[in-house]
């Protein structure tokens, strides 16, 4: 039982499943934990679509991010702990309120457990929700240095993240733990089963023809690979504690781009991607009625273009390009029949 054991909340996310993959592969001990132990099946059948054949490295313990059992149980003997746990825009509460307390609460219990267990380093996955949210006019380019604007009239879900973070890195300090922070962007890359990140829905939705006008708004987004990999340069390397890394390909795309990259890559399995735009007055005005355009619509006409320099100068991370992250997420849902043909 020499290999060390990395605790890796909310097993079953897409994220997750990533990192938990990456982990195995390069040899460690992995206990995740899961909100419903019968979803146990289902992640090992995401890591068997990536690869993954032998499991005796690999264990489930139930908790819930509402609740405090078994969250000490989960800590004892992980060296490592990854907090990818949180209420995402697919899971959300109807109150935002509920959702930011969710989010805070859980990684309080996480970093409590963790300081409790003596484990060595617990590693954030926060968000870019975290860093460019109710900014009115940010011309730079985003970096490590910019947070949030709590102040500012926000998306539940950018609020939940960006209060959660912070609560880990005040808990951190005062507690003299070994943090650090992943905040990804946009979130593409292979999908391994029916449990997929909201981004990636996008994807889904130009492809079945279920997107016929575009949003003129433009995002960052990264390879889950390659963000599975900089937890793990978060999480082993000595310069990252302490800092948090913004994961991007650096390249700030715009919805048709998006669409344009589908249409030349994929071929008639594109043919229902619209390239068409919706005007900014006309999507604002059905955010009122729409609430999946909200968060959206905050957006519009604002500057969201991320760096990637200090995670590849500090820990040596080199991501995909975009373009190839958004291959692979919609060739993937094609080989799992998600696109309607």
């Amino acid at each position: 039982m020499g290999k060390e054991l990395v605790l890796v909340t909310g097993g079953s996310g897409f994220i997750a499943v990533h990192i938990i993959l990456k982990l195995l592969s390069q040899g460690y001990r992995v206990r995740a934990t899961l909100r419903t132990l019968s979803r146990q099946e289902e992640v090992k059948s995401m890591l068997a679509q990536g690869g993954v054949t032998d499991f005796e490295n690999l264990e489930f313990i139930h908790t819930d991010l509402t609740s405090d059992n078994n969250w000490m149980e989960a800590a004892t003997g992980a060296t490592y702990v990854i907090h990818v746990a949180s209420p995402t825009p697919a899971t959300r509460p109807d109150d935002g309120d509920e959702m930011v307390k969710m989010a805070v609460d859980g990684t309080l219990r996480v970093m409590k457990a963790a300081k409790a267990a003596g484990v060595k380093r617990v590693v954030l996955t926060s968000a870019s929700g975290a860093v460019l949210a109710g900014h009115k006019s940010h011309p730079e380019i985003f970096t490590e240095e910019d947070w949030t604007n709590l102040s500012a009239d926000i998306d539940a879900y950018q609020r939940s993240k960006t209060m959660a973070e912070l609560a880990a890195w005040e808990f951190a300090k005062k507690e003299n733990m070994e943090l650090s922070a992943i905040n990804p962007t946009a979130v593409m890359g292979p999908i391994l089963g029916q449990d997929f990140s909201h981004s990636n829905q996008i994807i889904r939705a130009m492809l079945n023809g279920k997107m016929p006008f575009l949003l003129k708004a433009g995002f960052d987004c990264v390879d889950a690979r390659d963000v599975a990999d900089l937890h793990l340069l978060a999480m082993t390397r000595s310069e990252a504690v302490g800092e948090r890394f913004l994961a991007t390909t650096g390249e700030n795309l715009t919805y048709k781009e998006e669409a344009k990259i589908l249409k030349r890559c994929l071929g008639s399995t594109a043919k229902k991607v619209s390239t068409k735009e919706m005007p900014n007055f006309v999507v604002k005005f059905l955010a009122n009625f729409n609430k999946d355009l909200r968060m959206p619509a905050t957006f519009l006409g604002k500057n969201t273009a991320c760096s990637n320099a200090k995670a590849k100068e500090m820990l040596g991370w080199e991501p995909r390009s975009a373009e190839e992250a958004i291959i692979a997420t919609a060739k993937s849902m094609v080989e799992l029949g998600l696109i309607d043909k």
